[in-house]
């Protein structure tokens, strides 16, 4: 996702292993549970007669085509003996239904994905589905979309679609099967073609893990079966328009196609209701016409909402959703239904003086920090998975998530609406979908059909996106822009679709004909870089909008680094910086993490054993992090090139795996996570590695007022060598920040190693915000001239090895739970109880069960604390009451000096 050479991409075509977005099975997984037992058979789909109704298939029956001598007609029959074959989800990638069904081991551990024979999936794959009809008068077809690569369709011994015309994963199809179906059981079968991200329109996996092998071949959304009437509805949607700045009104349009599937003229009522309004009108259809029905504020005036209910991001209001729902009546009988939900919310995304995108929401300007998504590595659909990533985000302060491809079916915006999380779909880099402008990348020139295919992917993603007030933009391109005959394709239509929010160019600093520039950067760096990096107002410091960007590996607990690994592996992670790591990436440049253990060597000490190497990393990763969101969030309000928005690059991780990600495969918390968390806190007090000051960041909406600053200085055995309070310090909200003073340039006596303690407090005197930097007074050197696309080389390492020589000091810990309504709330009270003046540095509270293994997912109030002697803090650990599986919850506590015990919790 970043340019090549002069602005290289973070691969090289010959090290690049692409792999493709797949199917999400409907069962459970998750975690390292171990795989099911083989199913014995596909469940019936039941199909209503109810006009309007969408039934999708339960499920499939799976084989190879090298398995299966029968004819497409014989496979596609009703009755026909589908012995030996696999049952499958109703969205499942090939290898994701053998997963599921036990032929492999867990693929998240140690090597056992490249164990699976990449063979088995060069062939096409059958899919087969039965399901029963009652009634064969109304009238029936297929609605699906999400066929990775290609697909010829049959129902019931009939080919009703070949595979030149079932292409590309996001093309969306509706096939009328009427004349096909009878009463009774029916079957639909798709012979799926394999994935080829270089040659199809679909998706890859490029550098972020290594690529399924089956490349993801299969049927990932829901199929469909639609039931009807003579006239159908499609298309419905909602047009908003919010009067910006006052929110006093919003106009709704509802707009809907009236289509006649039948050869003779049709007379259809057409109504229903949108915020409230109710609204209706007849419509003439000649045979297998249609029309578009639209209903405005000037023909309907109750469309026209005076104090709308405005949707916003989480953390600036509320996220109220309304209702469309439509009816086509023909002859007093229902013939189609339609329902959407939408929200009202105004976005733009200007340039600025700079040139730098700036996203503004409901007139407000809105600092993007957001991450990267990836979806599960073989697209398996978990609800409850990804809303617990989803509340992650919330939690970590994050208020967007960028989605490069890989776009996540129709559950996941609902979920991002609910919750209140911005998203930013756009089309992936450098396999097919930029073949034809992006000459560094590896994918194959586009023919005539690819524009087809292209603009078709569009435009059936334009009309399923357009209605969540979550989705913040679109982005046609991402390391490249598209050409002008891409670009017109594109935005035709997304206007043909009434697309309601910005649309960006690419993720890169690049234009495109129409659009001109995107405002945004890709600078990277995707490798280790110092915390002072950030700070710099140029490639992928502070300034303007960074688009995918952090400082690379994220190493995981040692609970989770046990799930993934073998012992052996993880002697080799600690002891070998140029071993190649299976766990982080195909791509030759991120293929060992020898640039990060070498910094984390050179400015912690060698690591000793892997839990001094995991606990190092912790600090590491915390301090990065922070500084990574902490510069951004002190320039966003700047004269001078401002920041504008943030995507760390990744949020998440698609398998287990080393780098980028804020939480693990397992939604484990390490120090990139706490460090993210510290950094977006909404009222925040920081350190700046540039210039030394100390700043009040208020993200709250009101100002705060009358709060005090204080800065004190500690050497690493607790001794206080400078101590300055500022009182009265004042700021907007909104973003607004203020420095209260500035550290001294040296401090007497401070040793070379030494630890910073801000304390904000309110006019009463509370702590509102607590933040603890371990500096060096001899500083990170950054060799800028040789910057390459994926990061800066560090010339001299800050000297941080004194917090080796600090005292090992008690903690006390205390806990007590309560649960109601399935959700357990475990109080922790941590205590320094040591009677020296040694800190406690990054003390970290894990939830755990009787058996000592993490209690997963968490959020904890705050974690990863540093208390001197004589304080305590109280920390809160909210999580589902299920998740104990019926054990008894304890803490254990941990911490950079402190020695590690487990507490009862119950």
């Amino acid at each position: 996702m970043i340019p090549p050479p002069a602005r290289a991409r973070r691969y090289t075509t010959t090290a690049l292993v692409l792999g493709l977005l797949a199917g999400l099975t409907s069962g459970a997984w998750a975690g390292d549970r171990r795989p099911a037992a083989p199913r014995r058979h596909t469940e019936t789909t039941r199909v209503t007669g109810s006009p309007g109704s969408s039934t999708p298939l339960s499920g499939f029956a799976i084989r190879s085509t090298a398995d299966v001598d029968d004819s497409p007609a014989a496979v596609s029959s009703p009755g026909y003996r589908a012995a030996g074959w696999y049952p499958a989800g109703p969205r499942s990638t090939v290898l994701a239904a053998l997963l599921a069904d036990g032929v492999y081991a867990d693929p998240f551990h140690s090597t056992n994905q490249q164990k699976i024979p990449q063979a088995d999936f060069r062939v096409p794959w059958w899919y087969r589905a039965d399901f029963t009809v009652e009634d064969t008068g109304p009238r029936t077809a297929l609605d699906f979309s999400g066929v990775v690569s290609a697909a010829d369709v049959y129902v019931n011994g009939r080919q009703v679609a070949p595979a030149a015309q079932v292409t590309g994963a996001y093309t969306h199809h509706e096939l009328d099967i009427t004349a096909l179906v009878r009463r009774g059981t029916n079957t639909v079968a798709f012979r799926v073609r394999p994935n080829d991200p270089n040659k199809d329109l679909t998706m890859g996996w490029l550098d972020w893990l290594q690529p399924p092998p089956d490349r993801n071949m299969g049927l990932v959304r829901d199929v469909l079966v639609r039931r009807g009437g003579p006239v159908a509805l499609r298309d419905a949607h909602v047009v908003t328009k919010l009067a910006v700045p006052s929110l006093a009104t919003a106009e709704l349009t509802v707009e809907a196609q009236a289509r006649n599937d039948t050869g003779e003229p049709v007379t259809a009522e057409v109504g229903g209701s949108a915020g409230g309004t109710r609204f209706s009108r007849t419509v003439s259809l000649a045979p297998h016409e249609t029309k578009t029905v639209a209903f405005s504020p000037a023909d309907v005036p109750g469309l026209r909402l005076t104090e709308p209910k405005v949707w916003w991001p989480a953390g600036m209001g509320g996220q109220p959703l309304y209702d469309l729902d439509l009816t086509a009546t023909v002859a007093g009988t229902v013939s189609d239904t339609a329902h959407q939900t939408f929200g009202v919310r105004d976005v733009r995304a200007p340039l600025n003086s700079d040139g730098a995108r700036e996203f503004r929401i409901n007139g407000r300007k809105l600092l993007i920090k957001g991450g990267g998504w990836s979806p599960d590595e073989f697209l398996r659909w978990d609800r409850a998975y990804v809303e617990d990533r989803l509340k992650y985000a919330l939690d970590l302060g994050l208020n967007t998530l960028r989605l490069e491809g890989h776009l996540e079916p129709d559950e996941f915006f609902d979920l991002a609406d609910r919750h209140g999380v911005l998203t930013l779909p756009g089309w992936e880099c450098c396999d097919k979908w930029e073949g034809e402008v992006n000459p560094s990348g590896s994918g194959e020139k586009w023919s005539d059909n690819d524009h087809a295919v292209a603009r078709a992917s569009m435009a059936a993603e334009a009309a399923r996106l357009r209605g969540h007030p979550s989705v913040l933009s679109f982005l046609i391109g991402s390391d490249s822009a598209p050409d002008a005959r891409i670009e017109r394709g594109y935005l035709d239509a997304l206007e043909a679709a009434d697309w309601p929010v910005p649309v960006l160019p690419a993720a890169s600093e690049t234009s495109a004909p129409r659009l001109g520039a995107s405002g945004m950067k890709m600078t990277g760096p995707y490798d280790w870089v110092p915390p002072g990096y950030w700070y710099a107002k140029r490639e992928g410091g502070a300034t303007g909008f960074n688009s995918e960007t952090s400082a690379g590996p994220s190493i995981p607990t040692v609970d989770t680094l046990r799930r993934m690994m073998t012992p052996a592996e993880l002697d080799t992670l600690w002891q070998d910086p140029d071993a190649r790591q299976y766990h982080r990436s195909p791509s030759a440049v991120f293929g060992t993490l020898k640039i990060y253990d070498r910094a984390l060597a050179g400015r912690y000490g060698t690591p000793t054993s892997l839990a001094d190497y995991v606990r190092k990393a912790q600090l590491a990763q915390y301090e990065n992090v922070r500084a990574e969101f902490e510069a951004y969030g002190r320039n966003a309000t700047d004269a001078d090139r401002p920041a504008t928005g943030l995507i760390h690059w990744m949020f998440n991780s698609g398998w287990t795996s080393l780098h980028w990600q804020l939480t693990d495969r397992y939604l484990d918390q390490n120090g990139a996570y706490f460090g993210a968390k510290k950094a977006n806190e909404p009222l925040h007090i920081q350190y700046s590695y540039d210039n030394r000051s100390v700043v009040v960041v208020n993200n709250r909406r009101a100002p705060a007022r009358h709060l005090t600053a204080r800065a004190t200085l500690f050497n690493p055995d607790g001794t206080r060598m400078y101590d300055e309070a500022v009182p009265d310090v004042t700021l907007e909200g909104d973003g607004a920040h203020g420095t209260a003073l500035t550290l001294p340039s040296s401090v007497s006596g401070l040793a070379r190693t030494y630890l910073l303690r801000l304390v904000l407090t309110d006019p009463d005197g509370t702590e509102v915000s607590r933040n603890v930097y371990w500096l060096s007074t001899r500083a990170d050197t950054l060799d800028w001239s040789g910057t390459t696309w994926y990061y800066t080389p560090t010339t001299g390492y800050a000297d941080l090895t004194g917090l080796g020589s600090m005292a090992r000091v008690p903690v006390s810990a205390t806990a007590a739970t309560r649960a109601s309504d399935g959700v357990s709330t475990t109080t922790v009270t941590l205590r320094h109880t040591g009677d020296g003046k040694t800190p406690a540095l990054l003390t970290d509270a894990h939830l755990v069960d009787a058996a000592g293994k993490p209690v997963l997912p968490v959020r904890w109030s705050d974690n990863q604390v540093s208390l001197w002697p004589g304080e305590s803090v109280t920390l809160t650990a909210t999580y589902r009451t299920a998740d104990l599986h019926g054990s008894a919850p304890g803490v254990r506590v941990s911490g950079w000096n402190t020695p590690q015990r487990t507490v009862p919790a119950a």
